[in-house]
């Protein structure tokens, strides 16, 4: 590997467009050529060999470097494409004069104000792949419409792109239509969230007739204590971002007040236990020969229960956004040259029903109000070991 990585492994500042990058060799070393440009999106890392199992499954013998080794027949794998054409996409949008953004007078406002092209931040400064992140939604839904049902004509690399959205998710879980926002770790998705929050209320204040926005918002993390980091989304906290780190231009900030935001995690979209009864009391109250008592809430009552009576009956739908998303997902019936055994199983064991309750516990509340879009936000957007798809 190069002393100069090494030396100078940074090259471009977290604020601007990539500029450059590290050209790396045939297997995936950086060397010491500094290459102009924006890296694609691209697989440098090779996908270890599967441990010697039973059988001989034509799916492992090509699971050797690549995303080409993961596809199956049953299962696609090759979200780079579609990653690079819509960067290419988006990047040519952004460079267009503001006369042809095709973007609401209040999304361009926003825009404005987090690219500092009529504002300079005093303190936290979005970076660039935060702006870009929120950016690409904001180019499926307003300015091309993909995301939209039924969207008009579209042309033919937007068809490609639809198409795929909506065979990746047809695969995976046909019920929740979702897409998904990587960000490196450490990269800050909270705020993504929240200038997407900010992006969809604004625009529900500012256009009530349309159907492209709304400001009813459920977000689900996947623990207690990243769902008490998630309390800053809610507009009426101390240190919310809209206003501690200044995502909302000041005369726009009353408005984020019609934001009904929940913050939950993703054991809470399980039916509990309506009442506390004592085996004993249980036995007395369901008397001899009687059916089973049944004080678990209903899925009705659950999702009651999340969202509130005020959220349930919003006309303007509900927008999901899953936080470490990849930890949501249909688990795939397994043949015996894929099970696992000892720890390994455990874990699988162990994720797959976390899994189980997060993407039904979401499809429980599609059920019982409009979930207009299913947003979701990770590091690592790949299916884990022993979900039944292949891992990474």
């Amino acid at each position: 590997m190069s002393e100069s990585f090494f030396t100078q492994p940074v090259l471009n500042s977290p604020y601007e467009y990539p500029a450059r990058h590290w050209m790396l060799d045939e297997n995936g070393i950086p060397t010491d050529v500094v290459v102009d440009g924006r890296r694609g999106s691209q697989y440098v890392a090779p996908v270890p060999k599967p441990r010697r199992r039973r059988g001989d499954d034509p799916r492992q013998r090509t699971m050797v470097v690549g995303v080409e080794g993961i596809s199956t027949e049953e299962q696609e794998y090759d979200p780079t494409s579609i990653i690079n054409l819509v960067r290419r996409e988006v990047d040519l949008w952004r460079a267009k004069p503001e006369s042809e953004w095709k973007v609401s007078p209040v999304t361009r406002r926003l825009l404005r104000h987090w690219r500092q092209l009529d504002h300079e931040f005093q303190g936290v400064r979005p970076f660039f792949c935060q702006v870009e992140a929120v950016e690409t939604v904001i180019w499926l839904t307003e300015v091309t419409r993909i995301l939209r049902e039924g969207g008009g004509s579209l042309s033919k690399d937007y068809e490609r792109i639809r198409d795929h959205l909506r065979g990746a998710n047809e695969q995976a879980n046909p019920d929740v239509f979702r897409i998904a926002l990587k960000l490196a770790t450490g990269a800050g998705k909270t705020t993504v969230m929240a200038m997407l929050i900010a992006w969809q209320t604004l625009n529900s204040a500012h256009s009530p007739q349309s159907a492209l926005y709304t400001s009813n918002f459920l977000i689900v993390a996947p623990g207690i204590t990243i769902r008490d980091r998630l309390r800053v989304l809610l507009p009426n906290d101390p240190e919310n971002y809209y206003d501690h780190r200044d995502l909302v231009p000041h005369d726009l900030r009353q408005d984020m007040k019609k934001a009904k935001v929940v913050v939950t995690h993703f054991h809470a979209l399980k039916e509990r236990e309506t009442s506390k009864i004592s085996a004993g009391a249980r036995a007395l109250l369901q008397g001899r020969g009687e059916a089973e008592l049944d004080t678990m809430e209903t899925e009705g009552q659950m999702v009651r229960r999340i969202l509130g009576p005020q959220m349930m009956s919003a006309k303007r739908g509900v927008l999901v956004i899953n936080d470490e998303g990849h930890h949501c997902y249909r688990e795939r019936p397994k043949s015996d040259e894929e099970r696992l055994s000892g720890d390994d199983l455990d874990e699988a064991d162990k994720n797959n029903e976390y899994a189980r309750i997060w993407l039904s516990g979401i499809e429980k509340v599609k059920r019982q109000v409009n979930v207009r879009q299913v947003v979701d936000l990770s590091a690592t957007p790949f299916f884990l070991r022993g979900s039944g798809y292949a891992e990474g």
